[in-house]
C-alpha cells in the first residue's frame, strides 16, 4: 500500500494550503484508490514546529513517524511577498534523509492572486539538499486559491483546468512513488563522509 504524507506549509490556521492539503488528500482516495489511513495530512499552521534549533516540545516526533511511514511526499508552500513562507522552510530544518532520503515528491505553491512561481523555484534549489528528497519533474501552481478546488464541482474553466493537472501530477508521482520504492533500500546513506549533499 503506498502512503503519502501532504505537508501544508502555512503559518496560518485554517489556511487555503491546508484546504488544498485536504483536496488533495480527498482526490488521492476518490480518484486515484488510496485507502484514507494511507494519506496524511501535516498542517504547520495548526501544528507549528518552533523555530529550529529548540528545546521545546514540538509536534517534530509526530510528524517525524508519518513521513518515516510515507513512500511519497507532497510539498505545498504559500507564496509570502515573494517567497516560500517561513514555516515550510522552518520544516526543512527539521527535516533530514532519515525520514525523506530518496523518496519523490511534487512541489505545489499557493497564491491567492495569480503569484506562486517563485515558491516552486526557491524550495527546488535548496530544500532537498540534505535531506535527499527527491521532486518530481511536475509541480502545481495554485493560483487565485480563495475561487477553486471549494468543493466537488469546479467554479470556473481554470478550476476544472486545475483538477484535472492535479490528476495528471498525482499519476506521475504515484508511479514515481512505485519506481523508487525498490531503489531506497540499494542506498547507503550510512557513510559520514557524505552526510550532506553537496553544495
Amino acid at each position: 500500500m503506498q502512503r503519502i504524507a501532504i505537508v501544508a506549509g502555512s503559518s496560518r490556521t485554517d489556511s487555503q494550503t491546508a484546504k488544498v492539503a485536504a483536496f488533495i488528500r480527498q482526490t488521492l482516495i476518490s480518484t486515484h484508490n488510496l485507502d484514507a489511513e494511507a494519506v496524511s495530512v501535516i498542517d504547520l499552521g495548526k501544528g507549528p514546529l518552533p523555530l529550529w534549533p529548540s528545546e521545546e516540545d514540538s509536534r517534530w516526533p509526530e510528524y517525524e513517524a508519518q513521513l518515516s511511514a510515507a513512500d511519497a511526499a507532497i510539498i505545498l508552500a504559500p507564496e509570502w511577498h515573494g517567497m516560500a513562507c517561513p514555516a515550510i522552510k522552518n520544516f526543512f530544518l527539521y527535516a533530514s534523509k532519515a525520514q525523506l532520503a530518496h523518496k519523490p515528491a511534487m512541489l505545489g505553491a499557493i497564491s491567492a492572486s495569480v503569484g506562486g512561481a517563485f515558491p516552486i523555484s526557491e524550495l527546488r534549489a535548496s530544500s532537498y539538499k540534505n535531506c535527499r528528497l527527491c521532486y518530481i519533474p511536475e509541480h502545481l501552481i495554485v493560483r487565485d486559491v480563495n475561487h477553486v478546488m471549494n468543493g466537488e464541482t469546479p467554479e470556473s474553466q481554470a478550476d476544472e483546468r486545475l483538477r484535472q493537472r492535479l490528476d495528471y501530477n498525482l499519476d506521475v508521482l504515484l508511479h514515481y512513488t512505485r519506481a523508487l520504492a525498490s531503489i531506497r533500500p540499494l542506498i547507503d546513506m550510512s557513510n559520514p563522509a557524505f552526510a550532506n549533499g553537496m553544495s
